[in-house]
């Protein structure tokens, strides 16, 4: 299976105040790339989503804002046109209010939530939590809250679900973007 895996996070809880982007390109069901920027949102940062995920404006300050960044990754949404994530719906809404703030059209792609698939597959984990399902699966997450690293995370889980339970299985969790 070919996709991105694609992770965001942001500067505050308005969904278009991206603050950092990790993007892991999947070709063949093995890793081939990963990406990672940050991002300056023209925002504020609030004192929960620094604590979450420890970025601040002076990280940023000296980072291109996100029409330049995505200047340079709208061709993977056209190349590898399955997006992932761990809690998809967030990443998808992060992007789409993002694009839209600045005017920017938002790509169609159809999107699997790394979530969804380990409360089908493992029922029994005690939650299901990016790094609880990581540690549980016997991945590695260096750095949770990292963009990079969770992006990595949601491949390396969709990947190990792949292997385990087989794709056909895995692509009735696809949706539409």
């Amino acid at each position: 299976m070919n996709f991105i895996a694609m992770d965001f996070e942001t500067a505050n809880n308005e969904a278009w105040s991206a603050d950092s982007l990790g993007l892991t390109i999947v070709e063949d069901n093995q890793i081939v790339d990963n990406w990672y920027s940050l991002i300056k949102p023209e925002t504020t940062f609030s004192y929960w989503n620094t604590a979450v995920n420890g970025l601040t404006a002076d990280d940023v300050i000296d980072s291109p804002k996100f029409p330049d960044v995505w200047e340079q990754i709208k061709h993977l949404y056209a190349d590898y046109p399955t997006v992932v994530g761990h809690n998809i719906r967030f990443d998808n809404q992060v992007l789409k209010q993002t694009l839209r703030y600045y005017g920017l059209p938002v790509p169609h792609y159809v999107s699997l939530d790394t979530v969804s698939i380990s409360r089908k597959f493992h029922p029994d984990m005690v939650n299901h939590k990016l790094d609880t399902v990581a540690s549980e699966l016997g991945l590695d997450l260096e750095h949770h809250h990292n963009a990079s690293f969770d992006a990595q995370a949601a491949a390396e889980i969709l990947i190990y679900e792949i292997n385990h339970f087989g794709e056909d299985r895995i692509k009735d969790f696809a949706k539409l973007v």
